[in-house]
């Protein structure tokens, strides 16, 4: 394309008085050569289709086999629900956009070319150029989908803001709507204008003349009309800037301040108002030209806004607000404590005053042997690790993680409490992992182990209630289907109906085998969906292998987390989903939430915790949706547990066939439901601050409390224990966490997460009086530490070339009193299956332990109160002296050395001293005197253990 095809007036269209007749003559003298018309040929056309159709066809598999994933589950509405106002959108915006850009950039050319003769070539550029930008536009807008659903199918919370007035569902729904909205028109009018502005400028009928703007009287209105548009976008734009000012922040608590409301607010009207003006100013251009005076009076506005926005707020913060802080800024810390408390449900606890008793006594022990009998000794990590050694009975078994619930094994209906895991099958552990072994033959895990809480066999080791290949339980449990084709880790596909019998667990010899009979996966009987599958798996061996039937499935997605992203991507998930074994099957059960940080006033999340970092920055939380997956056919259910939750209930709109009302739940599975362990840690946090009722306690901080102290090397984490809540008569299943006072070790309270259903959901706090000391878990672990015997035997069994494992310090309520429950486990230095060998318990800031959970009690109170035996000697309140060696026989190291006694005494003397400095608050005597221990206690070893 030449000069003269662009500008076919030649020169004098760029150089003022340019263009008279000598040089038309002379661009005129040199006429183009004809050109010949550009034809692609058959063979491009053909390869160009062909790039196209083998470039889409991956695509094109993934999105059928998908239809056909979602219709295996009975969710195909859920499917189209997301697909089809995806791609609604997507056309929307490509025409609006295309069409908006092409009118005005086509009227553009044809007042600025007004004066050539015939169309110009610019405009076949132009159609193109909008198409693109359509294109991009309508790419753009796919994503809003949800967003789009939610405004449509909004919810109202019923509570309105304290500023504006506005439901709540105003700012998560409505707001979101408007921001895109203005955003997206405001983007397509700019790129609209400014494609316009250059067609002038090329066309020469806009200028800058002597430094001034000059526009052409022929498309002043054109601009006028598009630059007043946009203008008013802006100006919708601060007018929503208002709503945002209640998510601010930047002041002394999340949402509008004093200055927010009181400066920057005004500067937000003064922008609409400078906005509207300078648009009525442009649109006056119509009929006069008033550029300068629209463009001047445009900056003096919005440069007053600016002053009024910027400068300002930071001198009436400063020199107005922090020396009167408190006192201006009280009805704003209101305003946030009270939404803070409603956004996490912490409104909703009941908060009890209790004046908790010394000690455990036998009384508080016999009023309450449920919760006794159900005390966990054992912990996750220990047992996971047993479970791995004497359990996976194969390499290409694994346990991912072990979880805690309850069951009722006969019709007592006493509940026993249990800690269970679940064998999956790890592929990548195959010995031998060829095509055929991967996803034909190893194609499930099979069965679960289950230990209860509370009981120990010989040697330390876990009773075990289910155990083995193929599954014995010594209780009434059944497992028909034990078989495990979806679970936490699965993540490869399985085809199963082959001919290839699949493996179920090594038996003798032979193995057991078994052939898939579920409901679940994808048929893959044609040829047609062989290659969508094989195309989607980036695999040819599903096309050519022979050991596929007609009635053959494919099973994919079978993790866990990959199941529920892909169906509902919209909900914020728990990180601990928990197997139930109920009517002879194994159902995962998975904690959902729904978030949102649109809540006005309310602190967004900021926890260190890695399992919660996916909430931080939510400040709205429920627990509203709870998720069964079937382990065996991969059937999966939606319960909508708490309708009243708005965005549960907007979501539920928006996929009506997805959700199903908690009343539809098995009232088996309803007894295995727990208070969701994510929920209830961001509870705690919020609670140990929210507490505060008053405003100047809340904004001096002056009863913060905390769950784990400051530089603690294990967090102290909520424990599911069996209990009876202070005024019941029945135990029952419950989620627990201690607080402490920042900087202190004494116990001020603990919160309980009530989880039967009778009670579900239901949060309890039992607070306790400021002016009496209760040990808290810091506190008895110092204990520990300084009892000599267990220092001693810990010690000893360091040099001896064991690791000694110190379990959860757990916090068992018992009546009115507190009772520290914490395990040791022994595990030899090289070995990987560690024992439980002793159990210390405290009470009233004694320390005992023992081998057994039964005899430590019995030391503890004097009585044995599970066994109904005669009374032991109760323990002095003092920490035990160390225990003296005891005579060797000959040849096995001798009799003591006679300094035995001595040393002993001394230890004790040392510790009595350490405890009066203690008491004392003289803690450079306390680290002496625990230094000096220290070094008795090691001679002491080595005198026992005598000449080796």
């Amino acid at each position: 394309m030449t000069f003269r095809d662009w500008f076919p007036r030649g020169a004098q269209e760029w150089i003022p008085g340019q263009g008279d007749n000598e040089g038309e003559e002379i661009l005129e003298s040199t006429p183009p050569p004809p050109r010949r018309p550009f034809r692609l040929g058959k063979l491009p056309l053909l390869a160009g289709a062909a790039l196209v159709l083998f470039s889409g066809l991956p695509w094109l598999a993934r999105w059928v086999t998908d239809l056909w994933w979602f219709r295996s589950l009975g969710q195909e509405t859920v499917f189209w629900t997301r697909i089809l106002p995806q791609w609604g959108l997507f056309a929307v915006a490509l025409v609006a956009s295309s069409a908006f850009t092409f009118l005005n950039w086509r009227l553009a050319v044809s007042r600025g070319f007004a004066d050539l003769p015939g169309p110009h070539p610019a405009g076949r550029w132009i159609l193109g150029a909008s198409l693109v930008l359509g294109v991009l536009n309508g790419l753009g807008t796919r994503g809003a989908w949800g967003l789009v659903l939610r405004f449509l199918h909004a919810q109202p919370f019923g509570t309105a803001d304290p500023v504006f007035h506005r439901d709540l569902g105003f700012y998560v729904f409505s707001l979101p709507f408007w921001r895109f909205a203005q955003g997206w028109f405001s983007g397509l009018l700019l790129t609209t204008l400014a494609g316009c502005l250059l067609v002038y400028f090329l066309g020469r009928s806009v200028q800058l003349l002597e430094g001034r703007p000059w526009v052409s009287p022929a498309v002043r209105g054109h601009l006028a009309v598009l630059g007043a548009s946009l203008l008013l976008l802006w100006g919708a734009g601060w007018w929503l800037d208002r709503y945002d000012l209640l998510l601010s922040p930047g002041g002394i608590v999340f949402g509008a301040g004093y200055v927010d409301l009181h400066v920057k607010l005004p500067a937000l009207y003064l922008n609409v108002g400078a906005a509207a003006v300078a648009a009525v100013l442009l649109a006056v251009n119509l009929f006069r030209p008033l550029w300068r005076p629209s463009l001047v009076a445009l900056a003096v506005l919005l440069g007053a806004g600016w002053i009024a926005g910027v400068v300002v707020p930071g001198i009436v913060q400063q020199y107005v607000v922090k020396p009167n802080e408190y006192e201006m800024e009280k009805p704003y810390l209101r305003f946030h404590m009270d939404a803070t408390l409603k956004a996490y449900g912490l409104d909703r606890i009941r908060a009890l005053s209790v004046t908790p008793s010394g000690e455990t006594t036998p009384e508080d022990l016999r009023a309450d042997l449920d919760t006794v009998r159900n005390i966990r000794l054992w912990d996750y990590g220990p047992l996971l690790r047993t479970y791995k050694q004497l359990q996976e009975i194969r390499s290409y078994y694994d346990f991912s993680d072990v979880d805690i619930d309850r069951y009722n094994f006969d019709e007592s209906g006493v509940h026993r409490q249990v800690m269970l895991s679940v064998r999956e099958l790890d592929s990548s552990q195959l010995q031998n992992p060829t095509w055929v072994n991967r996803h034909l033959e190893f194609t499930h895990g099979f069965g679960v182990v289950m230990n209860p809480v509370n009981e120990v066999a010989p040697g330390g080791m876990p009773v075990l209630f289910v155990k083995d290949l193929p599954p014995k339980a010594s209780v009434s449990l059944d497992i028909r289907r034990p078989q495990v084709y979806f679970g936490e880790k699965t993540n490869t596909y399985a085809l199963v109906r082959t001919e290839v019998k699949e493996f179920d667990y090594p038996m003798g010899d032979a193995n057991a085998r078994s052939t898939y009979e579920g409901t679940g996966g994808v048929p893959l009987g044609s040829l047609w969906r062989r290659l969508l599958f094989a195309l989607r798996f980036r695999d040819t061996e599903i096309l050519f292998t022979g050991s596929l039937r007609p009635d053959s499935r494919v099973l994919f997605r079978r993790s866990l987390g990959e199941v529920l992203r892909e169906m509902a991507p919209f909900l914020a998930y728990d990180d601990d989903p928990y197997p139930v074994v109920l009517g002879g099957r194994i159902l995962w059960v998975q904690d959902a939430y729904t978030a949102t940080d649109r809540i006005p006033y309310s602190k967004p999340l900021a926890i260190e915790d890695p399992s919660l970092e996916g909430l931080n920055g939510v400040n709205y939380l429920r627990n509203s949706v709870k998720i069964t997956l079937d382990a065996y056919d991969g059937t999966v259910r939606f319960y909508l547990m708490d309708p009243a939750d708005p965005l549960a209930a907007t979501w539920a709109r928006v996929f009506p066939g997805l959700f199903r009302p908690v009343s539809e739940m098995p009232e088996g599975l309803r007894a295995h439901l727990r208070y969701p362990e994510g929920l209830f840690e961001v509870q705690s946090e919020l609670y140990r601050v929210y507490h505060m009722t008053d405003t100047n306690t809340y904004y001096n901080k002056e009863d913060v409390w905390e769950v784990s102290p400051a530089g603690r090397e294990k967090r102290l984490s909520p424990n599911y224990v069996t209990m009876k809540l202070l005024g019941k008569e029945k135990p029952e299943f419950a989620l627990i966490v201690p607080f402490m006072p920042v900087g202190r070790s004494n116990l001020i309270g603990w919160m309980a997460g009530r989880c039967d259903p009778e009670h579900y959901g239901e949060l309890v706090v039992y607070q306790f009086p400021k002016q009496k000391l209760i040990f808290g878990p810091p506190q008895i672990e110092a204990l520990i530490d300084q009892n000599p015997e267990i220092s001693a035997q810990m010690s000893l069994w360091s040099q001896r070339g064991s690791d000694v494992i110190r379990g959860d310090l757990l916090v068992v309520p018992i009546g009115k009193s507190l009772l520290y429950v914490q395990p040791l486990y022994l595990k030899a230095e090289r070995g990987e299956l560690p024992e439980l060998k002793r159990v210390i318990l405290s009470t009233g800031g004694r320390v005992v332990w023992a081998e057994t959970f039964r005899e430590a009690l019995t030391l503890l109170v004097g009585e044995d109160v599970l066994g109904g035996g005669k009374a032991a000697k109760r323990r002095p309140p003092a920490a035990p002296a160390v225990r003296e060696a005891e005579p060797r026989p000959e040849g096995e190291g001798g009799v003591p050395s006679p300094g035995t006694k001595d040393l002993a005494r001394k230890a004790q003397e040392l510790f009595e001293q350490a405890q009066q400095a203690s008491r004392a608050g003289d803690w450079a005597a306390y680290g002496q005197k625990l230094r000096e221990l220290e070094a008795v206690l090691r001679r002491l070893v080595e005198a026992g253990e005598g000449p080796r």
